[in-house]
């Protein structure tokens, strides 16, 4: 037996974790169609109160946006919900550089926030 669900990527800068925590309550039916994957924090933060099945890679700055990145750039990842904290500052920022620039490559939707996040997921979209 196959899964042929789409595979969702969910990142938030620590700024941002409470953002994705209130996205994903307000879109958890929406969100259960999908495959999840996500940084470590976000995706136990997104298992403990939303209730939802994630895969949880290793955290950002340890290389959980380069893993992300690679699931891309081989076609393995739909979209990518990358909640971006723009006041902060991210010692991994090389890697976040490249996550976007590898969804600019590969022509995948990219939200930087709950906005842009809920349309993509919406039914006009995917």
């Amino acid at each position: 037996m196959t899964d042929d669900r789409k595979t969702l990527a969910l990142i938030a800068h620590d700024g941002k974790k409470a953002d994705m925590v209130a996205f994903a309550l307000a879109h958890v039916d929406v969100l259960r169609r999908y495959k999840l994957v996500a940084t470590n924090t976000t995706g136990r933060m997104l298992v403990d109160k939303a209730g939802l099945p994630v895969t949880c890679l290793l955290s950002g700055p340890l290389g959980g946006d380069a893993q992300i990145s690679a699931m891309v750039a081989v076609g393995e990842i739909e979209a990518v919900f990358f909640f971006v904290d723009p006041l902060g500052k991210h010692p991994h920022d090389p890697d976040i550089q490249t996550l976007m620039r590898i969804c600019n490559v590969h022509d995948v939707p990219l939200a930087s926030n709950a906005a842009t996040a809920s349309y993509i997921i919406s039914e006009k979209a995917l």
